[in-house]
């Protein structure tokens, strides 16, 4: 759920997936928000790889927001443990013949955690509030299929213009700029949550909290953990297993892992590199990987610096990374990167750049020539600026691909390494950076919601890419409701960003995580999602 939505070796959402910790926190809750408070057995205990920045679903881009954030809250749609899409607040929906006009209807039981019945004109609210230019959400783009949104969010139009109508408080008619298939999807992201009031929506005060999903905000200790308990007032509160919900922060991955064997986390949200051996031989029903929708690339600044208009410096960089080198080095089986779309997206072909099977004497060959007609040498040498968040995973990351740059081509690369917080404002300065780590993972199943990154208006065009017939390409395929024409439309809209170098791809993720025998429901989801209130806990 943007970004660039990770900490440790996860992206970062769009949340900026950004794309890699326990103690209690006691709560004050209302009698009218949840239920009293449960046995320490009663408290699922998640590690959580960095602290949420928000729980406002107007401004979180990072992944453990959004992660928080999809148990408190919940769309029109929601997820099933396995990643399909389920009616959420709206109980069925219908579409026109021309897949633009979408009418949803809201559940009668539908409710706010303080008893408040969940309306139509909820979601109007939200997505206008989103979409309001002058709040500048990092998350606007999310919305931008819906009628008029376009236009709102490049201040041409009022919010009232929406192409939204709530008709009385259990109907709501959506409008479409074009045809999307994968719509009921991303209705489930945090981007389309609905918001009880501005001011709840960005409180973080448990006592005035207010939300519509399976649990309610119970405590948050700055840095240490945050706390839920169960929604008494949500509309399938009777398939809510677990009373109360405890996310751990610890980006250290070690961290996470010594309070997982001391019995102080029963689920983790990834695991230490050096720990995959121990674990796959000796706990391999607890250590659970599987590949996912989410891709870890390098931006390259084109707006500033000597990537700016450097074609060949650019694609430099790229050709000389051994990327077979470099996940091998992070031992979790992730995948080499060659393009940006992860293979298994729906209705699309994985692309890649020509040289991609070149043998690596070839390779580095081309990378050297290339790096002189950009104009630099060994006696001239490169000095670049590679900015991350902190975490080891990604810190080692940094590291090995620096080496290979100072071994193939003599570059000297400056590592700039920040926390989290700081980290997701300066990927948006690029005066601080010349590279920089970022991620991204999927809200939905479609090669559009990694392409649409890249354009030039998006806010998670870290890079500052633009390129029109990039762009138009984009839009003709969002304009085609025939399937082949729109994957045909989208993989050269790949091929030819790809073929410019606005980023260097990485790896594609594996995810990893430890879950106790006794935690039981978590099932492979292409979006890396595992919401609490899909989990059972047996007796520890």
């Amino acid at each position: 759920m943007p970004v660039t939505r990770g900490i440790s070796d996860r992206p970062y959402p769009r949340r900026l997936f950004c794309l890699g910790v326990g103690f209690l926190v006691v709560g004050i809750l209302g009698c009218s928000q949840a239920q009293t408070p449960a046995s320490t057995a009663e408290v699922l205990r998640r590690g959580l790889s960095g602290e949420p920045a928000t729980l406002d679903p107007a401004a979180a881009i990072d992944t453990f927001s959004s992660e928080v954030m999809a148990d408190l809250y919940e769309g029109l749609t929601s997820e099933s443990a396995s990643g399909e899409v389920i009616p959420g607040v709206a109980s069925g929906w219908t579409v026109n013949a021309s897949g633009t006009q979408y009418t949803f209807q809201l559940r009668p039981d539908a409710q706010w955690s303080n008893g408040t019945p969940v309306r139509a004109q909820d979601f109007v609210a939200a997505w206008q509030r989103t979409l309001e230019p002058k709040r500048g959400s990092p998350v606007a783009d999310d919305l931008r299929l819906i009628l008029g949104a376009p236009a709102i969010i490049a201040g041409k139009s009022p919010v009232s213009t929406l192409g939204v109508e709530a008709r009385g408080n259990s109907v709501l008619i959506v409008n479409l700029e074009q045809p999307a298939p994968y719509f009921p999807q991303m209705l489930s992201h945090s981007a389309a949550y609905p918001i009880y009031s501005d001011a709840s929506a960005r409180s973080h005060d448990p006592a005035t909290w207010v939300s519509n999903g399976a649990y309610v905000l119970a405590g948050w200790s700055p840095t240490t953990a945050v706390e839920l308990a169960k929604n008494a007032h949500y509309w399938n509160s009777a398939a809510v297993r677990i009373p109360r919900v405890e996310y751990v922060v610890a980006s250290d991955a070690y961290a996470q892992f010594v309070r997982y064997r001391a019995g102080a986390l029963d689920m983790t949200d990834t695991v230490p590199e050096n720990a995959v051996a121990e674990l796959r031989r000796e706990h391999s029903t607890e250590f659970i990987t599987a590949p996912f929708l989410a891709t870890a690339y390098y931006g390259l600044n084109l707006t500033a610096g000597p990537c700016q208009a450097n074609l060949p410096l650019r694609q430099a960089l790229s050709m000389a990374i051994d990327r077979t080198r470099l996940v091998e080095s992070l031992s979790f089986g992730q995948t080499p990167a060659f393009g940006f779309v992860p293979p298994g997206t729906w209705n699309y072909g994985s692309q890649s750049w020509p040289w991609k099977d070149l043998g690596d004497a070839d390779r580095i060959a081309e990378a050297k020539r290339l790096y002189a007609a950009a104009g630099f040498s060994r006696h001239a040498p490169l000095h670049l600026r590679l900015l991350f968040n902190s975490n080891p995973a990604i810190k080692h990351t940094a590291i090995v691909v620096a080496s290979m740059w100072r071994e193939v081509l003599g570059i000297d690369t400056e590592l700039v390494d920040e926390e989290y917080r700081v980290f997701l404002q300066s990927r948006h300065d690029r005066s601080r950076w010349d590279v920089a780590r970022l991620a991204w993972s999927a809200d939905f199943n479609d090669a559009s919601n990694f392409l649409d990154t890249f354009r030039a208006h998006s806010s998670n065009n870290d890079p500052g890419y633009v390129n029109t017939a990039f762009d138009e390409l984009l839009d003709a395929a969002a304009g085609t409701a025939d399937p082949s024409r729109r994957r045909e439309l989208l993989e050269n809209s790949e091929r030819l960003m790809l073929k410019d170098y606005p980023l260097v791809p990485l790896y594609f993720f594996v995810s990893k995580r430890l879950i106790k025998p006794y935690v039981r429901g978590a099932v492979s989801n292409p979006f890396n999602h595992v919401r609490s209130q899909a989990l059972v806990m047996q007796a520890r």
